[in-house]
């Protein structure tokens, strides 16, 4: 049974889901619908990604009822004026083919875009909950600042922070920022990148060795035992099972906080500085 985490807007989220960043478009609904089969219920997609329909197809395909899945989309970078945003949005609803969307993310702050104005596009998110076709707002890439400034400005608290975060960038500041305003925290990447070598890490496959599992295994454990959300990515059906498998066993604290102590602080950032970011 995958765990819930209550939301600060009295909704609950899956700890764990399924990630579609990189999934090809064709194979997007073969490879959500594998994800499905295996028992995974919380589904993260965006915009950019360019596969909405594909997981609306999977999802239409699998027969689950809808009450009994999670899905979270992105607003992407180049939608961000007010009227983009509900333009995007029903969009993305067309494209996912669903009444309803359990969660709505800005996928980026672009504080050096749209003249530095997050805060609008933010109170256009928030409008979107107004006629039950959006059940949680929430942000991503948003740092500690960012946070700060749409609280201050809209009275409205994000659900969710959608942030990057693996054993050698724990991201403390932007969580503490979270924890502060009860905001849940969503770690993307959080095996890191291939190149990383976090994976290959004498302390993660020690701990993993210790417990007879994968180190992406004891890696994912420990983000779940941090309170971290979730969503690995994968296209192989023997991963996605892999990445499933993570509740029956649990990390010592000795063994938490070896993993802790990988953390590089900034330097160990493998994404874009969301303070600097402004692809659109």
């Amino acid at each position: 049974m995958i765990p819930t985490i209550k939301l600060n807007d009295e909704t609950a989220i899956p700890q764990l889901g399924f990630g579609t960043f990189l999934v090809p478009p064709e194979e997007t609904a073969q490879t959500v619908a594998q994800a499905l089969e295996v028992g995974y219920r919380h589904i993260d997609t965006a915009q950019g990604y360019a596969n909405e329909a594909g997981v609306g197809e999977a999802v239409r395909a699998s027969g689950i009822p809808r009450e009994d899945l999670y899905i979270t989309s992105k607003l992407t970078n180049s939608m961000h004026e007010p009227e983009d945003v509900v333009r995007s949005f029903d969009r993305t609803l067309e494209e996912l083919g669903l009444d309803y969307l359990d969660l709505f993310l800005i996928h980026w702050p672009l504080p050096t875009r749209y003249e530095g104005d997050f805060v609008s596009t933010w109170n256009a998110i928030i409008e979107l909950l107004g006629d039950g076709r959006l059940r949680t707002a929430g942000v991503s890439n948003f740092e500690p600042a960012h946070i700060e400034r749409i609280v201050a400005e809209t009275g409205t608290v994000p659900a969710v922070n959608q942030v990057e975060i693996h054993p050698y960038f724990r991201n403390e500041a932007v969580r503490e920022e979270c924890a502060s305003h009860d905001i849940a925290v969503e770690a993307w990447g959080p095996l890191g990148q291939a190149k990383s070598g976090v994976l290959e890490d004498p302390a993660v496959v020690e701990v993993a060795r210790a417990h007879g599992k994968t180190p992406a295994q004891a890696v994912l454990r420990w983000h779940l035992q941090r309170g971290d959300i979730v969503f690995p990515k994968s296209m192989r059906r023997e991963r996605m099972e892999e990445n499933f498998d993570l509740f029956d066993f649990e990390l010592t604290a000795a063994e938490a906080a070896s993993i802790d102590a990988l953390d590089r602080g900034e330097q160990g950032r493998m994404g874009p500085d969301p303070n600097t970011f402004d692809r659109v």
